[in-house]
């Protein structure tokens, strides 16, 4: 792709106001020196749960000694990707994704009617998940990475556990929380760069897809 190709940033911004799981710590950011109050410099605090807004699933996250984040392989989340849009009111199925002829190795985000829920005030528990059913079948094609537009690749409450533990067992890498509303579905590079925190089981993310030409209509 030339240097001159479109970026869209598909990450959730980090607010105070930003939806997050139920029990999750909220988000806390604090101004802590302020240069407009005559400090020498503007300094400010960042307290967040793992899974706030947009991040990444280690397999620690649901593996009893499984790879923490610090050991993701930067292949999972740099280079070719797939944005596909599912026309599902409450699950992702089999079906949705069997037509798509998903390959191994292949990333894939997936783009629902989530993204419209971000401008909604506070977590939805309505939102478009992954069967159990959806999730062996992925685990089975192969695919490298799965992102999703809301905060799990889960539903509220339904078989979360055993969702997460199919996917990240077979090596997949799960990205939760992208907002893909101005993104048509297509092909894409992605760049998803989770911080660096040895030892955890997420880390929050930015995430960056670029698109030379145009894949479809907005």
């Amino acid at each position: 792709m030339s240097d001159d190709a479109e970026w869209i940033d598909i990450s959730v911004p980090i607010t105070e106001e930003m939806a997050t799981w139920p029990g999750d710590p909220p988000v806390i950011i604090e101004r802590v020196l302020d240069m407009a109050a005559g400090d020498d410099v503007t300094l400010s605090r960042l307290e967040t749960g793992l899974h706030a807004g947009t991040h990444v699933d280690a397999p620690l996250h649901f593996l009893p000694g499984g790879a923490g984040i610090d050991a993701m392989p930067i292949e999972a989340m740099t280079g070719p990707v797939r944005v596909i849009a599912i026309d599902a009111d409450e699950r992702i199925e089999v079906a949705h994704l069997r037509k798509e002829q998903l390959a191994a190795g292949e990333r894939v985000l997936f783009k629902t009617r989530n993204s419209r829920l971000w401008a909604e005030k506070g977590f939805i528990r309505d939102f478009v998940h992954l069967s159990l059913e959806a999730a062996e079948y992925l685990a089975g094609t192969g695919v490298r990475t799965i992102g999703i537009d809301y905060l799990s690749v889960s539903g509220y409450e339904k078989e979360a556990g055993a969702v997460h533990r199919l996917l990240l067992g077979a090596g997949v890498w799960i990205i939760e929380g992208l907002d893909l509303s101005r993104v048509a579905p297509g092909e894409y590079r992605l760049f998803c760069l989770p911080l660096n925190i040895p030892g955890a089981e997420a880390a929050p993310a930015r995430v960056l897809l670029q698109r030379s030409g145009n894949p479809g209509r907005l």
